[in-house]
């Protein structure tokens, strides 16, 4: 199966961009090539990029108490279980501490450094980190892997209470929705939405369809059309009954 998620709003998509470079950060960080570190370091950057909206953090300190407060709400209930409830209560009022606890600006620790700035500086011209451009770059990257690799996870840690808090949230929307069973007659389909607030949509399918889903989706209505594509061709529409499996999120 293959998932594809869509977010409704500016917010959502901020959130699902951090998720995909910490993704890549922690892939590339495992490996030992200098120029695989070069990659997790430029992808650090990036996040600094995404993340630089001042309001991030307060966004994801409001959302996890609000998550909270629903959550304190279900102890009266006889029919949740109170040791999985508390758990989880308790690992987002650890979350949101860890990111009250973290200084300043999301990523000011990084800003502040002169030298990852400067080497951030030249990464984004293209070629732009030679050894020639950048020798202190370049002996950096001749250091033992478990060294480079400790530099880095040094430079991210101030960041990773903000990853840690998005993660959840990001959990916590994808575990509200409910999946339905439906098919995009000749390869499209369309809900009326009727005004309802959504976060986020995923949509799951055999990957052996080899289908593409473009979702266009606003407060009133969702439309999705399949496509597929062969070779370096574009796609094109794919007009044959499509079954697939919706999510519709929200917290």
């Amino acid at each position: 199966m293959i998932t594809y998620e869509y977010p409704f709003n500016e917010r959502i998509r901020t959130l699902l961009r951090l998720e995909d470079l910490y993704e890549k950060y922690t892939f590339f960080l495992d490996q030992e090539h200098p120029l695989q570190h070069h990659v997790a370091l430029a992808t650090i950057f990036e996040m600094l990029e995404v993340a630089g909206r001042a309001d991030l953090k307060s966004e994801l300190l409001q959302e996890l108490e609000r998550q909270r407060q629903m959550l304190m709400s279900f102890r009266s209930n006889p029919n949740v279980e109170t040791g999985v409830l508390d758990n989880f209560i308790n690992e987002i009022a650890l979350t949101s501490a860890s990111l009250i606890a973290s200084p300043g600006k999301t990523g000011q620790p990084l800003r502040e450094n002169e030298w990852l700035m400067s080497v951030r500086g030249r990464t984004i011209i293209p070629g732009g980190a030679c050894e020639f451009d950048l020798p202190s770059y370049y002996a950096w990257q001749q250091r033992p892997f478990d060294a480079r690799r400790d530099d880095i996870a040094r430079w991210f840690a101030p960041l990773q209470p903000l990853f840690t808090a998005l993660s959840l949230v990001l959990r916590l929307l994808r575990e509200s929705g409910r999946t339905s069973q439906l098919v995009a007659t000749a390869g499209s389909y369309q809900q009326m939405l009727q005004g309802k607030t959504y976060q986020m949509l995923r949509l799951t399918l055999l990957r052996n369809l080899n289908v593409i889903p473009e979702i266009s989706a606003n407060k009133y209505m969702l439309w999705v059309r399949f496509t597929t594509q062969g070779g370096d061709q574009k796609p094109k529409p794919y007009e044959q009954d499509v079954p697939f499996e919706l999510s519709l999120c929200n917290f």
